[in-house]
Parts: structure tokens; C-alpha cells; sequence
């Protein structure tokens, strides 16, 4: 009876171990971009332990996708996409501004795996560049595995027209802009409503890029740039509390990963 008690004890443990892992940071106070402070980018490895890979990890997002590096693929096929409209909430994190689906906003199925959309949040300008050039704005769409596996899909913008889905939710960010660690609820959000396109895109495995820096993070860029303007782009700044104006880690070592461009043949 006691083995079996320590066995579901350990069991229990592993699963919490799983799950938090996957879990961002959402205190900002322990850390900031700011290039040259104390708790900028370059420091985070160092400010906690369980923070160790955001200095020594090899496998760190985000990165610049050379296009002499991808390796352009037709076999994955369209992004499984299954979303569907759920109760959310915003919240200014200070590091971002985030946008929390409590019951779950549907889900995107990769490799046979079903992955649970649970946010999404915005960076500027992008983390993430393509041969070397930059945006204007990157969204993260974060889901989670039932074994606590992460999965982002990650969406570039331009300025240029404005983005519908951050229209459709203007108010409700201005409101949000003036609060901090406050969850403000806004009814029924259909993250259809991103309409990210599902044909081309990009994917390397890599890792969260706020604190703790997990590894292991499938990650998915959505190939077509979308706009927004840059009206948008300042609302969504005013979450970061600092003095660096943004939200963007700087990029990482790509050392001997793949990176691949998953293109359909009727799109060649």
C-alpha cells in the first residue's frame, strides 16, 4: 500500500513538473529588456535558477530564419486548425499584454498531437526575423500538450492596414493599458478571428522567450505577414513598464538546428 501511495505521489509530482515548466513567467518585476540593466536579456540565466536556460540553453528562441538554412518541405500539409469562440480575459502583465481563453479557445493538432490554445500574447517589434529582416509587431499564440508539451504558433506584422482582431478588441486594451495584474474579462473571443492562414509556413524546435526559457517548444511561424497599425502597435507597448519600449528578446544561437519552410505543392 506504501509503494503504491509513493508511486502515485511520484506520478502526481512528474505531471506537476510537466506543466509548470510549460508556464511563462507572468510576474515581471524579476526581470526587463533592457539591453544593458541588471535584469536584462543578457542576465536572465542569471537571476534565478530555474531560469539556468536562458543562458545555457542550446536550443533558444527566437532566431532569424536564413532562408540558406531552411529546408523547404510538403508533407506536413496545412496547419490543423480548431479553434472555437470562448470566454476570455485580458491582463497587462507588464511584460506584455495577454490574452487568457479560460475554458480553452479549441485546439491545433502537429505530429498526432493535440496542443490547447490557452493564450496569446504580443511582442514588438517581432522576436522573430526571416533572413534578417525585422517586424513590426509578433503574436504568440501558446498552446499546451495534456502532458504539458508546449506548442507557439507565431504571427509577423507590418505596418499598413489596421488588424481586425486587435480592432475588434480596441476598448477593452485601452482599459486594460491602465491596469496591471488585473484580469479584465471580455465576454466571447473567437480566435478565428486571426485568420493566420495555414499553407506556409515555418518550424524548428526551440523555447519560450520570456523566463524560464523551456526548451523543447514547437514552434510555428505563419510564412504570410499580416499588417497592423502602428496606433495598435503603441497600445500594446504600454504594457511594458521599463524604459526599452519593447518587448522583444534578442535573438539566439541557432547552433545545428533544422528549420523548416513547409510549402504545398499547389503553392510552388
Amino acid at each position: 500500500m506504501g509503494k503504491i501511495l509513493c508511486s502515485l505521489i511520484f506520478s502526481s509530482l512528474l505531471l506537476f513538473s510537466l506543466k509548470a515548466r510549460s508556464q511563462e513567467v507572468e510576474d515581471e518585476r524579476g526581470f526587463d529588456y533592457e539591453r544593458d540593466g541588471e535584469k536584462g536579456p543578457v542576465h536572465w540565466g542569471e537571476l534565478r535558477a530555474e531560469w539556468h536556460k536562458c543562458k545555457g540553453g542550446l536550443m533558444q528562441s527566437p532566431i532569424d530564419l536564413l532562408h540558406e538554412r531552411v529546408e523547404v518541405i510538403s508533407h506536413l500539409g496545412d496547419l490543423q486548425i480548431n479553434y472555437k469562440s470562448s470566454n476570455a480575459t485580458l491582463k497587462n502583465r507588464g511584460h506584455d499584454m495577454m490574452m487568457k481563453w479560460v475554458d480553452g479557445g479549441g485546439y491545433t493538432e502537429m505530429n498526432g498531437t493535440q496542443y490547447k490554445l490557452k493564450q496569446c500574447h504580443w511582442h514588438s517589434p517581432s522576436e522573430h526575423t526571416i533572413d534578417g529582416k525585422n517586424f513590426d509587431l509578433e503574436a504568440h499564440l501558446v498552446h499546451e500538450s495534456s502532458n504539458g508539451m508546449v506548442s507557439v504558433i507565431g504571427i509577423l506584422y507590418q505596418i499598413g492596414e489596421p488588424d481586425y482582431f486587435l480592432s475588434t478588441i480596441k476598448e477593452d486594451l485601452e482599459v486594460a493599458s491602465n491596469t496591471h495584474e488585473e484580469e479584465r474579462v471580455v465576454g466571447i473571443i473567437d480566435p478565428n478571428i486571426l485568420k493566420m492562414g495555414s499553407k506556409q509556413y515555418y518550424r524548428y524546435i526551440g523555447s519560450l522567450t520570456v523566463p524560464p526559457c523551456t526548451e523543447d517548444v514547437m514552434w510555428t511561424i505563419i510564412h504570410q505577414v499580416r499588417t497592423v497599425t502602428e496606433e495598435q502597435v503603441k497600445l500594446l507597448r504600454v504594457a511594458v513598464h521599463d524604459d526599452s519600449n519593447s518587448n522583444a528578446r534578442p535573438l539566439q544561437p541557432i547552433y545545428n538546428r533544422t528549420m523548416q519552410l513547409q510549402r504545398s505543392k499547389d503553392s510552388e
